[in-house]
This record gives structure tokens, C-alpha cells and sequence, in this order.
């Protein structure tokens, strides 16, 4: 839902040319954990504290990226999101040389706060909510763009730290690596990353709505519950990109092809993905999450309906097809129901909630195997919470027409 109207708008050329910079910067952020994903079994021989302790480092990583997203969307109000990306390359250069160390305790403290909470929490949500200031007329569009960094970095990184691993070993490997990241965050946002421009209309638009309900509701109420559904909804989002390795490895398929069939899904949702971003410039937020969550619950069950290699290659590649435009569309629901001086700190806490989700999914699934030793079971319990959150969402879509209709003036922000 455009914010301005059709003779005027905030996009401009430069606009697409901070999307892909956002898009090459998150890419290389995301490269940052999976030094330890693609390092797991030298890693722990190395540190003889068996895999627990790079597991452990991995999970600080994501829940470093949520609260950081929190504390750096903050700080990015005040000083700029040019300072607050340096921040963020800078971290992960010290936080993967601090890795690098080779002691339990270094890869903790790098990975966790170098790598999460300053690294990629200063380039993940504040960096979407920057970029989402630069559209009005093809958000959606630009979001999807935006938030594909991670699904660019799980293509590209583990072949190349695979190979580098094997060459060098794994400190060398985090320690050229981070020296890139670096490199790369720097020049980018130094030639780059500029104030956003005032939405059309001023500094009025720019603070409009900020006493006004939302959805019916107090502000921060309606920010509760989108980002309580976006957690629900991430619970079953991480269960099969996290288990569908294992998962085909208990039906007797080989861990290559189950490698494969991992990047098959996360290719289709990262082209499902622009479409999505499309879609939802139409219909807006919300309709594309409802709309996605479906195709998502559809895809769960699809993982329960079929056990063959060849079907599973193809409910892998339907699952990403459905998911894959959720996220940016919460983030543009966002941004056309709070005004934009506020993106700053409501969308990295939507954020937070959302890899919150997608960490207790991936946690959830396992512990629920490890109970009843099959992972149907984890599939049911990711569609309970699916189900869950499509109720809320059509709640909160219900709400709002019923708003609408009292306040035929309203405009999304």
C-alpha cells in the first residue's frame, strides 16, 4: 500500500541502489554464522568439547541477531544507519577473529556478540526498516529484495567455506572472512548509506498516526499481537529447513541428496519470495501473511503425506514456494500501520519475535523427536501453531476493516 499518491513519491534510482547494497551487505552478515555451521565437526574435534559448544555458538548467533536488531534499530534512530552498518562490520571482523582463538569460550563470546548481537543485529532489522523509509509505491517489492541477503548467503558461503576449511582450516577461514565482511560493510556503507528521505508530504506524514488506533487498538497492542502471530508462524517455518537433512537420513535418503534437497527449498523461496514481495504491493501486509501462511500449512502437510526421495524433492520446493514472502510482508504490514518514524524500533521487535520463532522451531522439532523418535509428530505440532496463527491473522484483518469502516479517511503510513 503506497504511502504517497501516484504524482509523487520517495522512489528513486537511488532507492534500488541502497536495496542492493542492503541486499550484498545482509548476504555477507548472514556468511558470518555459518562459519560454524559448514566448521561444525573440525570445530569440535578442535575444542574436544564434542558438537554442543559450536551448536551452542550458532543459537546465541540468532538470538544475538534478535535483540541486537532491538538495540542497534535504537541507537540507528540517533546516530544513522550509515554508523550503526559500520558498527555491524566492524563486530563481525573482531567477533570472528575472537572466534578464531580456538577456546570454547572465544567462540561464544565471538559468535555470540560479535557476529550476533553487533554484527548482524546492527545489519538485519535496522537495515529493513532503513530501506522500507526509501519506497512507498513498491515496498513490498523492496522488502522481499532486502530480506533475501540470508537466503543468498545459504547458496553461496557453504561451498565456499567447505572448500576453505578444508585448504586453510577453520580459524583461517573465520579470520579471512571476517576481514571481507568488514571490508565490504565499510565501503558499502560509506558510499552509500544516506538519511532517508521524508515521506511526500513532511515531516506531518512522517509523525502521522502516532496517537491514532491501530487496527482498533492501541498501537503497541496491535504491535503485540502481529509480532506474537509472526513468532507462531516462524515456529513451523524453521522446523523443516532445520530437520529435512535428518529427516530424509531416517527414510534411508543419503545426506547429499538431503543437502540437495535444502537448497532446492530455499532457492524457491528465495524467488517465491520477489513474487511474494509483488503480491503484497497489492493486496498489502497482511493479506500476503494470511495468504502465505496457507500455502505454508499446506506445505507442512505435504511433508506427512509423502516419504519417497522424489516427493519429497517436490513438497521441499512447494514448502519454499509458500513460505518464502512471509516475513517482509509482517515487515511491510508494519509500515503501512505505524508511521515511519517509528520503523526504527517497531520493526526490529516484530523482527526479534519472528527469529525467536524460527529458534524455538528448530529447537521444538528436535526435542520433540528425541521424545517419540519420528518427525511426524513435530510436523503436527508446526501446524498446530500455523493454524494458531491464521486464526489470529484473520482476526487482525477482521479488526481492521471493522476500524475502516468508522474512519473512512485513514491512509497506511
Amino acid at each position: 500500500m503506497p504511502d504517497g499518491t501516484l504524482a509523487a513519491s520517495v522512489e528513486t534510482r537511488q532507492s534500488w541502489a541502497i536495496a542492493i547494497a542492503a541486499v550484498a551487505m545482509l548476504a555477507v552478515a548472514a556468511g558470518g554464522p555459518m562459519t560454524v555451521v559448514i566448521g561444525l565437526i573440525p570445530i569440535s574435534d578442535s575444542l574436544g568439547t564434542g558438537r554442543s559448544a559450536p551448536s551452542l555458538a550458532t543459537t546465541l548467533a540468532y538470538i544475538g541477531n534478535g535483540v541486537g536488531g532491538v538495540i542497534c534499530g535504537l541507537m540507528a534512530a540517533r546516530l544513522g544507519q550509515r554508523a550503526v552498518a559500520m558498527l555491524g562490520g566492524g563486530a563481525i571482523f573482531l567477533g570472528l577473529a575472537v572466534a578464531s582463538i580456538g577456546q570454547p569460550w572465544s567462540l561464544l563470546a565471538g559468535i555470540g556478540l560479535g557476529v550476533g548481537l553487533f554484527g548482524n543485529g546492527a545489519l538485519f532489522a535496522p537495515m529493513v526498516a532503513y530501506v522500507s523509509l526509501w519506497f512507498d509505491r513498491r515496498r513490498g517489492t523492496a522488502l522481499a529484495l532486502v530480506s533475501s541477503g540470508q537466503y543468498v548467503a545459504g547458496m553461496l558461503w557453504p561451498f565456499v567455506f567447505d572448500h576453505s576449511i578444508t585448504a586453510i582450516g577453520w580459524q583461517a577461514t573465520m579470520l579471512a572472512y571476517g576481514a571481507f565482511a568488514c571490508i565490504v560493510v565499510l565501503t558499502l556503507s560509506a558510499l552509500l548509506l544516506v538519511p532517508p528521505p521524508l515521506p511526500v508530504g513532511g515531516p506531518a506524514l512522517l509523525r502521522a498516526g502516532s496517537r491514532r488506533q491501530v487496527l482498533g487498538m492501541r498501537p503497541n497492542v496491535a504491535l503485540a499481537l502481529l509480532a506474537m502471530a509472526s513468532f507462531l508462524c516462524c515456529v513451523p517455518m524453521a522446523m523443516p529447513a532445520a530437520h529435512l537433512v535428518a529427516f530424509c537420513g531416517d527414510l534411508g535418503i543419503s545426506a547429499s541428496r538431503g543437502a540437495a534437497m535444502l537448497s532446492v527449498l530455499l532457492l524457491c523461496a528465495f524467488l517465491a519470495r520477489q513474487f511474494w514481495g509483488w503480491l503484497s504491493d497489492r493486496i498489502g501486509g497482511l493479506w500476503t501473511v494470511l495468504v502465505g501462511s496457507v500455502a505454508q500449512l499446506l506445505g507442512m502437510l505435504g511433508f506427512l503425506a509423502t516419504q519417497d526421495e522424489a516427493g519429497l524433492f517436490f513438497v521441499a520446493a512447494a514448502y519454499g514456494l509458500g513460505f518464502g514472502g512471509i516475513i517482509p510482508a509482517y515487515v511491510l504490514a508494519v509500515r503501512e500501520l505505524f508511521p515511519a518514524s517509528e520503523a526504527s524500533w517497531r520493526v526490529p521487535s516484530l523482527l526479534f519475535l519472528s527469529l525467536s520463532g524460527m529458534g524455538f522451531g528448530a529447537w521444538l522439532a528436535g526435542a520433540i523427536y528425541d521424545r517419540v523418535g519420528f518427525y511426524a509428530a513435530a510436523w503436527w505440532a508446526g501446524i498446530a501453531f500455523n493454524l494458531v496463527q491464521l486464526a489470529l491473522i484473520a482476526w487482525l484483518i477482521a479488526r481492521g476493516r471493522a476500524s475502516a469502516v468508522g474512519d473512512p479517511a485513514r491512509q497506511a503510513i
